[in-house]
Parts: structure tokens; C-alpha cells; sequence
């Protein structure tokens, strides 16, 4: 008896918050199903763009091909508020690599590995290698002084039966520099010898020593030698690095009573070099536009504004996104954003999430209805808070973020993740993006055009204790973006 009348209790809650909110979000979400549905864009987009351009490395010819690509693909869906928005970049672009290891340092066999960005632009380093296990704090403090002047070893994850927080790879570069490294090699976690670009920088500025990636078997075997005798590894490299001009493609749909709030949505359009970026981030970015497509096609007009960004440099450091954040704080709206919502290497969406937990009534209500038009949709909801992508400057700001879940649609993403196969033949599901989509776009339209958002922006100290919570201070701190005492 108690549970049931819990459950009505909730149900007329969740009826109660959607009446409450909009009476008529029904309507205009089948709308929005049977047009994504029917007339989607997203995958073919995509195709398109990976078979004409190629990669979409920020700062190349492919680009600057992918932002103009972008540009005319918003404008064709009938957007006239849509702008560039240039931004200056330290662009790295890698050049030569030889990296080579033996038991001295005139007998040296040259193995496969790939270059991380932001290395220098010219080093020949040959040291002495050292087995620095996942590469943490911890593990350079139980051994002081041991890697000084020499080459970490360090594995990109956490090795099996050890123990400890998987930080980033820039983070495991910071690391090693702090503690006297003249060299670092990461050792990728996926079988095959497949080998991972990305960058090796907090900052998204060249680092002091080179960081090159090598393959899974090819790291194992080298920790195994480290155990009967010293290794040596010599690695020779040129890189390119300039200041170049990039630009995010913002497009803008006016809200019709509250116009100053704005909800943001956005991916990052650029994409590392070995592949065409399908996965990373091809069904995030041309899901967004397709998203813009549907706002136009069915002329939708919430209350609030709704702006959506396809980011460049994300890949290189958050450039693109943290220009987007700069610009919003010197020209006094960084308090007029509601909410940021990001999507990064996201497919098949099924539910939703948000970095805050006072906002899952409003998601499951609009998701309750996402649900009701096709039962695909699970409405799920999750809180959490992460790094690394193009929501952590609106986050450090203290604005909502979120997003959804629920499946990439995808073939084997992580062991393509910045690697020569991500190629959209990961891609298997048309519906996948298509589910993105339109379940997206209902939240969207839900939250720009609510009544209220029973989420505030979070001034500087609770932005502090949120973080906390969440433990990011450490990371941050790596990254140089902990502002706080």
C-alpha cells in the first residue's frame, strides 16, 4: 500500500512539474520526433564532411574547411544570426618521429609511436628509461629522485591489480616534468599495437620535453625487459608550432519573452589528425547542427534564447570553448547563461544528465514526455561533474552544464579514441544519431522554454566547493586553472 501510493505521489509530481512548466511541450515534441525522424541530417552531414575534408585539425586548411563547412550548413537551414567567432591559438601540428629503445645506447631497434601534441618543436634525446607505473604523484614519491634526467615510462590508465585516480595524459605529463623527466612515453591501453595522439599539455602551450605514445604490446614488453636490466630510448622528433586564427560557428535563435537567458549547446568540430574524426567528435558536432536544423525547420521559439557553438580547439586545450567563456565574462553575459549543455563523442542518447542534481524534476519531466512519444528513451538521469572537455570553462564559472547517455552507437570508439580508425565506418547507427537528436532537442526546447530552472548559476564559492566536491582540485591545480587559495 505505501508503494503504491509513493508512486502516485511521484507520478502527480512529475504531472504536477510538467503542467506546471507547459501545458503544451506534447505537441511540439512529437513535432520535433517526426521531423528528426523523418528528415534528419546528421549522419549524412557527416559523411559528407569526413569524405570531402577529411580531418579537422584546428589551425589546418581541413579546419578552416570544416568551420566554413559548418557555417554554410547553419545558413542553408535558413539561420541569418549565425557568426564567426575568431580566436588566436598556439597551433601545433606534428612533423617527424623516430623513437627507438635497447638494453644500451648503441644498440637501439626503432619502434611504432606516435607524436602528443604540444611536444617541442625539435628534440634528440637519448636517456636512460624508467618504470614510473600509472605515472601519479604517488608513484614518483615512493621512488625520489629516480626519474631525474631520464625517460618515464608511465601507462596511460591504471595497470591491472594497482590501485589509484586515472588522471589525464597531460596531467601524467605534468607530473613527470615536475619531478625532473627529460622524456615521457605513454603507453596506450588498447590491444592491437593501436597507437593515441592527443595532447600532452595542461595548458595547451608547448611543453619542455618531448611525449610520444607506443603501442600496448610494444609497453608491456618494455616494463618486462625493465626487469632484468637498464633500457634505453632515444627520441628524435620535429614538430611545427605558430600562432594561427581559428573560429567557433555560433548560431543563434532569439528566446521570445526572456531573451537575455541563454541556454547554450554545443560540441567541438575540430578533430585530431590521424582520422577523420567520426566518433571524436563527428556524432557530437553534426548531431548539434542537425538540432540547430530542427529549431529552424520547425520555427520553434522558446522563451529563452538558444545558442548553438560548434567549438574548435578542443582537442588542443578547450581553446575554442574557453574563447566562447572569455568574450561572455568581457562583455558582462557570463551571468545570463542558464545552462551549458555539451556533447562529446555522444550517440544514441537514451537519457539525461546534469552537473547539477536540483535539475532532475525538470529532466525527468521533460524526458517523462520524451518517453511517452517513444518508450526508446529510458529517462535516465545521472549527476555528475567531469574535466576535459568543452564544458569544464562554463562549469569553472559556475554555470549548470549537462548532457545525455545511454549508448555511442558506435563500433569499438575506445579503441579508436585519437587513433588512425577513427573513420565513420564506427558509425553503424543512423538511428543512434537520429536518437540524439530528437531526444536532445526536446530538452532544449524543455529548458528554454520553462517557466522557471530550479538551477542557479553558482557564485565563485560555491563554484570552489562544487569542484571540491567533486575532487577536481587536484587536476586543476595541474592545469593551472585552481584560482583558489
Amino acid at each position: 500500500m505505501r508503494k503504491s501510493i509513493l508512486t502516485g505521489l511521484l507520478a502527480m509530481s512529475a504531472f504536477s512539474l510538467t503542467a506546471q512548466q507547459s501545458p503544451d511541450w506534447e505537441p511540439t515534441f512529437r513535432k520535433i520526433n517526426d521531423e528528426v525522424q523523418q528528415n534528419s541530417k546528421a549522419y549524412s552531414t557527416l559523411k559528407a564532411a569526413t569524405e570531402t575534408i577529411g580531418h579537422r585539425l584546428t589551425g589546418s586548411e581541413n579546419g578552416k574547411k570544416a568551420e566554413t563547412y559548418a557555417y554554410n550548413l547553419l545558413k542553408s537551414y535558413g539561420f541569418t544570426d549565425i557568426r564567426y567567432q575568431p580566436f588566436e591559438v598556439e597551433s601545433w601540428s606534428r612533423g617527424t618521429l623516430t623513437t627507438s629503445v635497447g638494453n644500451s645506447t648503441t644498440s637501439l631497434q626503432t619502434v611504432r609511436s606516435v607524436s602528443l601534441a604540444h611536444s617541442p618543436v625539435k628534440v634528440d634525446l637519448t636517456a636512460e628509461v624508467v618504470d614510473m607505473g600509472n605515472g601519479l604523484d604517488s608513484d614518483y614519491v615512493a621512488r625520489p629522485g629516480v626519474v631525474k634526467d631520464k625517460i618515464a615510462l608511465v601507462y596511460l590508465g591504471i595497470l591491472p591489480g594497482t590501485t589509484g585516480r586515472s588522471l589525464h595524459r597531460s596531467e601524467k605529463t605534468a607530473i613527470a616534468i615536475k619531478y625532473g623527466a627529460k622524456g615521457i612515453i605513454i603507453i596506450n591501453t588498447v590491444d592491437g599495437g593501436t597507437l593515441l595522439t592527443g595532447t600532452a599539455s595542461v595548458t595547451g602551450k608547448l611543453i619542455p620535453i618531448p611525449a610520444v605514445c607506443i603501442g600496448k604490446e610494444d609497453g608491456m614488453q618494455w616494463k618486462e625487459l625493465l626487469k632484468s636490466g637498464p633500457l634505453y630510448s632515444r627520441i628524435n622528433m620535429t614538430n611545427f608550432s605558430g600562432l594561427i586564427k581559428a573560429r567557433n560557428v555560433v548560431a543563434t535563435i532569439k528566446g521570445s519573452s526572456l531573451p537575455k537567458e541563454k541556454i547554450v549547446v554545443g560540441g567541438h568540430l575540430d578533430s585530431w589528425d590521424l582520422a577523420t574524426g567520426a566518433i571524436d567528435n563527428g556524432i557530437g558536432s553534426f548531431s548539434v547542427l542537425d538540432m540547430a536544423r530542427t529549431f529552424k525547420k520547425l520555427n520553434l521559439k522558446p522563451r529563452r534564447t538558444i545558442e548553438f557553438v560548434m567549438f574548435m580547439g578542443e582537442e588542443q586545450g578547450l581553446l575554442g570553448s574557453k574563447a566562447y567563456v572569455a568574450e561572455a565574462i568581457k562583455n558582462k553575459q557570463i551571468d545570463n547563461l542558464r545552462y551549458m549543455l555539451n556533447f562529446d563523442m555522444t550517440g544514441d542518447v537514451r537519457s539525461f544528465s546534469s552537473s547539477a542534481p536540483e535539475a532532475k524534476d525538470l529532466f525527468q519531466a521533460i524526458g517523462g514526455i520524451a518517453q511517452k512519444i517513444d518508450t526508446a528513451f529510458n529517462n535516465g538521469f545521472s549527476s555528475r561533474a567531469g574535466l576535459h572537455s568543452d564544458h569544464q570553462p562554463f562549469m569553472l564559472q559556475g554555470v549548470p552544464t549537462g548532457g545525455g547517455g545511454g549508448g555511442r552507437g558506435v563500433n569499438g570508439p575506445a579503441g579508436c579514441y585519437h587513433a588512425d580508425c577513427d573513420v565513420f565506418s564506427l558509425v553503424n547507427s543512423e538511428q543512434g544519431m537520429k536518437n540524439t537528436v530528437r531526444f536532445v532537442t526536446m530538452l532544449l526546447y524543455g529548458l528554454g522554454d520553462a517557466a522557471t530552472i530550479p538551477v542557479k548559476k553558482l557564485n565563485d564559492e560555491e563554484t570552489r566547493q562544487f569542484l571540491l566536491q567533486h575532487n577536481l582540485k587536484e587536476p586543476l591545480e595541474l592545469e593551472g586553472e585552481w584560482r583558489w587559495k
